[in-house]
């Protein structure tokens, strides 16, 4: 990480897929800390798999054969491994999260005229593949304590336009599956999962992402629970027919070399990026399963102190991020999660920050015409939400210290409210 004293405030995906940096808090140069935590690790996470890696890539080198078909290759392979492991049907590599939730939403068939309901907290590409097919994302506010999209906002928000309604699985937390279900259902109105934070997530149904409604996009981005050594995504379904139309959606709309019976794109996933996500694939459980541990043990070691938590009632959450909020402190926004950054920077941890600034105010939907205060919940998130550090290779050492530092942070700190719950 550059050492700097500013503040990195470029906004990272996510959501549907981080393709520009977190707003991360850099840390300071006068005086080199003592310990460096980063928010992640990806040099440590990948060195044990350095050989398996190196030998995927002699591997497709060897095989002459880059940008694969449908006939098989290292894509298919993957695809099939994956539905597998990831409990669907139906698995289709594609070129990026982003690429593949726009081609789930081509496959359904949003186009111009239609609406499409969605969260205003999330990263810019679950709102702008909307725009790119002619739609117009139409915004409902995010629950209050999971900060997943309302069901009961969305329910509200669809009308007789509305084709579908995405929900963002928000740092690898499930939506509220049956709810948004129940909502659309009765409408016609297609379920899609912006599954790009949460490979591997299980709702309290049981139900996998790619199962709780009719699609869910992946992110393979490399800081994703499953990630890449590049840009790569996939798209999982049970829905056959969907399945078989995004598979000609991804080579330009071909069914058949050079038959186009549809408009599409080239949104194909490339052959080494899937030889190295088989080689990731199998460890995918068990490092889910150490977010978890750690997840839980900063609840253990945070309690009490004057932050909300993310609710313990997921046990298929995958924590791509371990998101708490530091509530404002009067007018003055963001100031007390800036505050808290500021210190644990100074003590050599890196936070960031998902996200600072709701999409209903990104400059790139001014045309729909919104303004502060439409979306309360998320505006208020987006000053308080602080990313801690969470990764498999994260010490439980290194889970205490971030706590002692954050704890003796708010014990020299006069001005925080103790009752976060009431602010």
């Amino acid at each position: 990480m550059t050492s700097t004293p500013e503040t990195i405030r470029s906004a990272q995906a996510a959501e549907a897929e981080p393709e520009t940096a977190p707003a991360l808090r850099a840390l300071p140069s006068a005086t080199p800390p003592v310990t460096t935590i980063p928010t992640q690790d990806l040099a440590s996470h990948h060195a044990p798999l350095a050989e398996p890696l190196v030998e995927a890539f002699r591997r497709v080198l060897a095989s002459g054969r880059y940008v694969s078909g449908d006939a098989g290759g290292e894509v298919r392979a993957f695809e099939r491994e994956a539905a597998r492991i990831l409990g669907t049907s139906h698995a289709i590599g594609m070129s990026s999260g982003t690429d593949a939730l726009l081609a789930v939403l081509m496959a359904i068939g949003v186009s111009p005229g239609d609406t499409v309901v969605t969260t205003p907290f999330s990263f810019v590409a679950t709102a702008d593949v909307i725009v790119r097919l002619g739609a117009r994302p139409v915004f409902a506010d995010v629950d209050p304590v999971t900060l997943n999209l309302d069901p009961e906002a969305a329910r509200a928000a669809i009308g007789a336009e509305t084709r579908a309604v995405v929900g963002v699985h928000l740092f690898g937390r499930p939506c509220a599956g049956a709810a948004l279900r129940a909502a659309c259902e009765p409408r016609g109105v297609s379920l899609i999962e912006d599954a790009a934070q949460a490979v591997g997530a299980v709702d309290t149904d049981g139900r996998p992402v790619g199962a709780i409604g009719q699609a869910a996009a992946l992110s393979f981005f490399p800081s994703k629970n499953l990630g890449a050594l590049g840009d790569a995504g996939m798209v999982l379904t049970n829905d056959g027919a969907l399945a078989a139309t995004l598979r000609r959606l991804r080579v330009h709309g071909a069914g058949q070399r050079f038959v186009h019976q549809i408009i599409g794109g080239n949104f194909r996933l490339d052959e080494l990026q899937a030889a190295l996500l088989r080689v990731k694939l199998p460890l995918l459980q068990t490092w889910n399963a150490a977010r978890r541990r750690l997840a839980a043990l900063y609840r253990e070691r945070l309690a009490g102190l004057p932050l909300a938590l993310p609710p313990d009632d997921a046990p298929g959450a995958v924590w791509n991020q371990f998101v708490v909020r530091v509530p404002r402190i009067g007018a003055g926004g963001g100031r007390a999660r800036d505050a808290l950054a500021d210190a644990l920077a100074r003590d050599g941890v890196a936070t960031a920050v998902y996200y600072p600034a709701p999409l209903h105010l990104q400059p790139c939907f001014a045309s729909l015409g919104h303004r502060r205060g439409d979306f309360p919940v998320a505006e208020r998130a987006c000053d308080e939400v602080l990313a801690l550090p969470i990764y498999p290779e994260l010490r439980p050492a290194d889970v205490a210290l971030i706590a002692e530092r954050i704890s003796r942070h708010f014990a020299g700190d006069q001005r925080v409210n103790r009752n976060p719950a009431k602010s």
